[in-house]
């Protein structure tokens, strides 16, 4: 039986005659009964120290439901390359079709935007083998990993496409290929991200201790793994479903103070990228200036504007006499009951009620 099963798979092509691939058909496919069956997947990356790419590529690969068995084999050599099925950060080749994820090759010079240019022209970083996995699997990781309850729609399927390259794979891709923050020497660095915790995981240089490098490449997985499905879950349950919410308090901006660069939210939610996106889309003018928003009972917010989503930097910040004052001495120097406090920096005060809320932001705005 197990002959004529083995026969059997070198017609399919799985082996050139049934004797030279007894071997290799035992390990990479299930055989009963005379009946050919799905053969064992393999994903081939690169063997020593591992990085957060090649880590996560893997890891994104696993979730598919054509890899999700498929054993992991960590080499540079090129035979046992070519008996994988799909090879992340290795072998010297990108070649979609064929399957093949390499993105250390001098003529490779690929982003987002030019093998994807459907998703806009703003995303120029190099890629890495794990965005290089996302960008041609992201979609369907998406919608695989969304509640049944929450399948997306194309344009929110877009949406939260972009917002977990913009927020999780580019910066991955950004670090794996030397591209600095900033053109200028930073001010300070950042050791503690995803990147770098990946990388303390491998044995240290002068380590005496034995260690499975397979066993600490799978802690890495399951390390990177909570990472993305957090930043996944966050964007498809929590981000996604506040937009609508955005959208309506900027269409309502002149319901709130007949500038127009007030905006108001009935509680706290994530709101300033969708509010960003919105603003270009929508091509709001006046510019908004202030949101005033309800924190808890008998607690509201008046915010300034940003410059952008994650900028320190204000449109224009409250009324600069109110900053670092708090209490009823900040009430009586903005003649406004019920004030909490002020910002040292005016990006941020706080009322007890939503008029003195208001108020304060008027005021900020007229100063």
């Amino acid at each position: 039986m197990l002959i004529k099963s083995l026969v059997r798979l070198s017609s399919f092509g799985y082996c050139k005659t049934p004797l030279e691939g007894i071997s290799r058909n035992f390990k990479r496919h299930f055989v009963s009964s005379g009946a050919l069956l799905t053969k064992y997947m393999k994903i081939g990356t690169h063997d020593g120290v591992f990085h957060c790419d090649d880590v996560l590529a893997c890891y994104m690969l696993k979730l598919l439901p054509e890899y999700k068995d498929a054993e992991i084999v960590r080499t540079r050599s090129p035979e046992k390359l070519g008996e994988c099925d799909i090879v992340v950060d290795v072998g010297a080749v990108f070649d979609h079709t064929k399957k093949r994820y390499d993105h250390h090759q001098r003529e490779f010079n690929e982003s987002l935007s030019s093998l994807r240019p459907e998703f806009g022209e703003k995303y120029k970083i190099k890629l890495s083998s794990a965005g290089l996995i996302y960008t041609y699997y992201g979609e369907q990781l998406i919608q695989q990993l969304a509640p049944q309850e929450a399948l997306l729609n194309k344009d929110d399927l877009k949406l939260v496409y972009k917002k977990v390259y913009e927020n999780f794979i580019e910066e991955i891709d950004a670090i794996d290929n030397g591209v600095p923050m900033t053109a200028e020497e930073p001010k300070y660095k950042i050791r503690t991200h995803l990147s770098s915790r990946v990388a303390r995981l491998n044995p240290e240089w002068n380590s005496k201790q034995e260690v499975n490098l397979d066993d600490i490449f799978s802690k890495a997985m399951a390390l990177v793994g909570e990472e993305f499905l957090y930043s996944v879950n966050y964007l498809v349950n929590v981000w996604l479903p506040a937009r609508d919410f955005v959208k309506s308090a900027i269409d309502k901006r002149f319901q709130i103070h007949k500038s127009g660069e007030i905006m108001e939210f009935e509680e706290r939610f994530p709101w300033k990228e969708h509010f960003f996106d919105l603003e270009n889309e929508l091509a709001v003018e006046p510019k908004i200036k202030y949101v005033i928003f309800c924190d808890k009972p008998n607690s509201w917010r008046v915010q300034a504007i940003p410059e952008y989503a994650s900028s320190f930097v204000t449109r224009k910040p409250l009324h600069p006499k109110w900053w670092g004052v708090r209490d009823e001495i900040l009430s009586d120097v903005a003649g406004i009951p019920g004030c909490v406090f002020c910002h040292s920096t005016g990006f941020i005060g706080g009322n007890v009620t939503r008029e003195g809320a208001l108020k304060m932001a008027i005021a900020s705005l007229e100063a």
